[in-house]
Parts: structure tokens; C-alpha cells; sequence
């Protein structure tokens, strides 16, 4: 019952962020134009509900000659690829305000498991375990909040796995909030090639153009 209230909630509030952030959006949207050249977004394969596959979006965040389809942080010195702009956005997981776009068509929930790459065949069969596979992928969730990049792929999975055992409004309420929390902390932000446990459970890919 709660999912289909749930489904509701993200249809009200994805849509009323993007009529209220459209002025927020240009301001990025020209800030990484001017910043570097290449496209303003990017699409990147993901996995959905039901191990379906959808294209996530985010701003772009790397310079349009960054090596295709390798992980940032197998990247040597990921650092000279990423944009002025995109060490902003991703610091601040602004990179990932598009997705409102994806929750808004029913790709996505605001909370909820972080979509998988499409190849991290680990990952996806480490959550076939715990059943979080089986929810619609989130713009951020339990793992977020408890670890973000540094978590390996064990502990990222159990603690999708512990979301999907206690999804409620009162939980989902409490992955917002503490979402908001580890964002003004970045808390366990790892980029480039600085830690070994984002090699297990990163989904920062280099930006395919």
C-alpha cells in the first residue's frame, strides 16, 4: 500500500522541484557551459526496478576528453579530468539534481536504493540477496546516509537490504533528512583514486559523449 503512496509523493515533489528550481537549473546549466566545453548532461545506463534497465541523468562533470567508459577512480590522475564546475557539483551531489527528471517519469523514487551501474555485476547480485532489487532505485536512500563511497559492496547491499525490510513514510522521511545532513558534511565523499573501498561500490563513471 505505502508504494503506491509513495509513487504519489514522488510525482508531487519531483514536479514541484522542477517549476521551483528551473532558475537554479539555468544558473548551473550556464556556469557549466562556461566552464568547459561539451554537453550540459549525461546519460549513464543504470539498473531499475526488477533489474530493468534505464538511462540516469546528471550533469556533466568531466572534460568531453576524458577517457570513455572508465570509473573515475581507475582513471590515473582522475583529478585533470574533472571540470572546475564538476568538482563543485559533485562535492555538493548537485550533479545529480537532473534525476528529479527520471523521478518524475517513474524511473526513480526520491528514496531508495542508489541504481547500480549496469555492469557491476557484483553489486546487483549482492542486492538479489537482500531483495533491493526489487524497489524502485532512489536519488539517495539508507546506504547514503551510512557510508555514501566508502562502503563496500557487502555493506552497501545489506543496508539497501535493511531499507527495503523497513520502507515507510517515517523511514523515507529519515533518508531525506539525513541526506540533507551528510551533504553538508560530504560525508564519506571519495573521488578519484584516494580509497580503496570506492572501488567495490562506486557509480561515478567517466561521462560518456
Amino acid at each position: 500500500m505505502y508504494l503506491k503512496v509513495k509513487r504519489l509523493i514522488d510525482l508531487i515533489l519531483s514536479l514541484l522541484g522542477l517549476i521551483l528550481l528551473s532558475p537554479f537549473f539555468l544558473i548551473l546549466i550556464l556556469a557549466i557551459k562556461f566552464d568547459s566545453r561539451g554537453p550540459v548532461f549525461f546519460k549513464q545506463k543504470r539498473v531499475g526496478i526488477k533489474k530493468t534497465h534505464f538511462n540516469i541523468l546528471k550533469f556533466r562533470t568531466m572534460k568531453i576528453d576524458t577517457p570513455k567508459d572508465t570509473p573515475t577512480h581507475l582513471l590515473e590522475n582522475p583529478d585533470q579530468y574533472i571540470t572546475k564546475m564538476g568538482k563543485f557539483l559533485r562535492m555538493t551531489s548537485l550533479d545529480e539534481l537532473p534525476q528529479i527528471w527520471n523521478i518524475f517519469v517513474g524511473q526513480m523514487s526520491i528514496i531508495g536504493p542508489r541504481p547500480a551501474l549496469w555492469n557491476q555485476y557484483d553489486l546487483i547480485a549482492e542486492r538479489d540477496k537482500y531483495g533491493a532489487n526489487d524497489v524502485p532505485p532512489g536519488l539517495t536512500g539508507w546506504a547514503q546516509i551510512n557510508g555514501r563511497d566508502e562502503l563496500p559492496i557487502e555493506i552497501k547491499s545489506k543496508l539497501d537490504g535493511e531499507y527495503v525490510n523497513r520502507i515507510s513514510f517515517r523511514m523515507d522521511v529519515k533518508c531525506f533528512f539525513g541526506t540533507i545532513v551528510s551533504v553538508l558534511k560530504s560525508d564519506g565523499v571519495v573521488e578519484g583514486g584516494t580509497g580503496i573501498k570506492k572501488e567495490a561500490g562506486s557509480t561515478k563513471e567517466t561521462e560518456p559523449f
